[in-house]
């Protein structure tokens, strides 16, 4: 089995659009090892001078999912990797990519549950990795994922969010939109606060399993927060990115 860090040489087998800037992008692997949900790959470009850029995406694919992982990147207009990906990226394309990486922000079925994920924007990925390995679980631990976007069209994996709630009474999505709201929306309509964190530990059940990915301020709120309202702060596992999103 190949070393983790070995850089090696990946094919793009497919690519799907989940929002106007958020794209998934599934790498067909030939020295593929298994992945714990909430890992990453590192993607690596290298120009015609030689010039090299580097940037880490975490895994949105199940680890249950043998020989390819799905990459889902936010497009940064003035980022050095992702434009390149939603710009100019086409299937059968090549790309170099080493992983998977990480040891810490992950989570597997023998953790057990309840599960509590907090996402922000493209913070869902990881926690993406975690709903799609848990629903292949078996027992399933209950599970609630309070997701905060910016409007209706900026939510990923929207409709498999949805799909995934309805056919599973033992997950609850719990969504904010913090810009705007369409006609009829349900949910909440502004950052997530304490009481949004109290609604998702009543519905988690008690000491839950809590990740959190997302942006910095959005981080540390939802964890301090969680914090206060009793969750012990060793079952509080963060990972946070600038405030693109």
């Amino acid at each position: 089995m190949p070393e983790p860090l070995a850089w090696q040489i990946s094919t793009v087998t497919a690519i799907r659009v989940e929002t106007a800037e958020v794209t998934s992008f599934t790498l067909e692997l030939p020295s593929w090892r298994p992945h714990r949900a909430g890992q990453h790959y590192d993607v690596r470009l290298t120009a015609a001078d030689g010039y090299q850029a580097q940037r880490s995406y975490s895994i949105a694919s199940p680890p249950s999912r043998s020989g390819e992982v799905d990459l889902t990147i936010e497009k940064i207009a003035d980022g050095e990797v992702s434009p390149y990906f939603h710009d100019t990226v086409a299937v059968g394309d090549k790309v170099e990519v080493r992983g998977p990486i990480g040891g810490y922000f992950v989570w597997e079925p023998a953790f057990g549950g309840p599960l509590l994920l907090v996402a922000g924007g493209s913070g869902v990925v990881p926690l993406m990795a975690m709903l799609r390995e848990r629903a292949s679980a078996d027992p399933r631990p209950p599970a609630v994922l309070l997701y905060s976007s910016r409007n209706f069209d900026d939510v990923i994996y929207r409709d498999e969010l949805a799909a995934l709630a309805a056919a599973d009474t033992g997950l609850r999505v719990i969504q904010t939109l913090t810009r705007s709201q369409p006609a009829g929306w349900t949910g909440y309509d502004r950052r997530i606060d304490r009481p949004m964190l109290s609604e998702a530990i009543a519905a988690a059940g008690p000491a839950p399993l809590v990740y959190i990915c997302g942006p910095t301020l959005l981080v540390e709120a939802a964890a301090n927060g969680l914090v206060e309202l009793g969750v012990p702060p060793a079952q509080v596992r963060t990972e946070r990115f600038g405030p693109t999103s």
